[in-house]
């Protein structure tokens, strides 16, 4: 069975990291998704049967779990559902697994800052909104295509309080 599911719940164990034959990260951690309802005859929340899951995420989704997910988060998954039966050291039962493709904090609970993950040095906000040097203006001798270079408007030149406020978003 390979169905995809998106569950809500919470993490039951701190991820656990680990990695495949081929060297590629995975993570694994144990999701609780508890039924609970409102009883709206006397007001009350009542918990019903805690569904377990199994959860494995591969990759640059696992790093991101990693860094990202702790015991008690309140999660939602989506992913590929695969249930296994087992027999070990005399006993049998069904493991539930989800194989995660998306992972994220349940904001309905609490807030989560989102933070892009660094893949290659990016150049200084500071160089990327600095006007242009004398080493990128063309040469005056050589011929111009009038459409090859768009004019400068001096109204969107950056200034010194645009740089610094931008400045201000990067993280430290």
């Amino acid at each position: 069975m390979s169905d995809t599911v998106t569950i809500l719940g919470n993490v039951a164990s701190d991820p656990l990291r680990n990695t495949t034959g081929r060297g590629d990260a995975v993570i694994r951690f144990r999701l609780a998704s508890p039924h609970r309802w409102l009883d709206r005859s006397t007001g009350a929340w009542v918990d019903g049967e805690t569904n377990w899951y199994d959860v494995s995420a591969f990759r640059q989704l696992a790093e991101n779990v990693r860094s990202s997910l702790h015991s008690g988060d309140p999660v939602i998954v989506t992913g590929r559902l695969k249930v296994r039966k087992w027999e070990a050291n005399g006993k049998s039962g069904t493991s539930v697994e989800i194989e995660a493709d998306a992972i994220g904090h349940n904001l309905r609970h609490g807030a989560s800052a989102f933070v892009k993950p660094h893949r290659a040095q990016a150049p200084d906000p500071a160089e990327r909104l600095a006007p242009p040097s004398d080493e990128d203006a063309p040469d005056p001798g050589a011929a111009a295509d009038a459409w090859s270079v768009p004019a400068e408007d001096p109204s969107e030149q950056p200034t010194e309080e645009t740089t610094a406020s931008y400045a201000e978003l990067l993280p430290t």
